[in-house]
């Protein structure tokens, strides 16, 4: 009785380990075809409320800048 209970409580934890084995591998294959079709979620999004981007670099610059921070171009009134 000891041992068939030993044997049931390996088989189960067995079971749950693959269980969670596959869950992890659909997961991260999910989330390699997302970044492969170019629609991956980032969890954080950008704000660009209250800047100007830079014609030179493409960089965020306050609004009330008149040279971009990142290459020194002068930014558009």
């Amino acid at each position: 009785m000891d041992q068939t209970l030993l044997l049931v409580g390996l088989i189960v934890a067995a079971a749950v380990g693959m269980l969670a084995t596959i869950g992890i591998m659909r997961r991260q294959r999910h989330q390699a075809e997302q970044e492969a079709a170019g629609t991956v979620d980032r969890p954080l999004g950008i704000s660009t409320e209250g800047m100007k981007r830079c014609p030179a670099c493409g960089f965020g610059n306050l609004v009330t800048d008149d040279t971009c921070a990142s290459c020194g171009a002068h930014l558009p009134r």
